[in-house]
């Protein structure tokens, strides 16, 4: 089970845009944006997202607009120094871990790895090929490439989650 799919985006409003189609393919239910209560969230079904690709791809930018497709407005920067940088709403959490800095694997086990890796988190890892076999797999993976001033998006997914996640894009 893994199918793959390829988007073309022609600059960073269209990466945001993604990123926002993204989040809302996550929903339990996709019509949902908001609480009743008007607060940014909704019920996700949780997922491992790997966001591939080199330096500058806009992994940081597609994770901007992931948080926006939540209600989100406020600032988003990469976590590169702090590793993880955590987002929570009433009714999910989303964790953005930048693991580039780590240079043993089992650096990620001082994070408390495990913790955020629960069923109902959405947890979006940019190089967590440098984590190795200490954080989970991923449901779906991403990979970036700029392309001058657009990017090429490829998705992959790896489990059914993934599946359902890929069908809603």
């Amino acid at each position: 089970m893994s199918t793959s799919k390829q988007f073309t985006l022609k600059d960073e409003e269209a990466t945001l845009d993604f990123g926002a189609a993204l989040a809302r393919a996550t929903f339990l239910n996709p019509d949902d944006a908001q609480t009743k209560s008007g607060e940014p969230g909704c019920r996700s079904m949780g997922a491992v997202i790997y966001l591939l690709g080199d330096l500058g791809a806009g992994k940081t930018t597609l994770t901007r607009g992931f948080l926006r497709g939540f209600g989100f407005h406020g600032a988003v920067k990469s976590p590169t120094y702090t590793l993880v940088e955590p987002y929570e709403f009433s009714l999910c959490k989303i964790y953005h871990f930048d693991l580039y800095r780590l240079t043993d694997p089992a650096e990620v086990q001082y994070l408390g790895i495990d913790d955020y890796f629960q069923q109902q988190n959405i947890c979006l890892l940019e190089w967590a090929e440098r984590g190795r076999d200490l954080i989970p797999a991923p449901d779906l993976s991403i990979s970036l490439r700029g392309t001058g001033t657009g990017r090429e998006i490829s998705c992959q997914t790896h489990t059914a989650k993934g599946e359902r996640i890929a069908a809603r894009l």
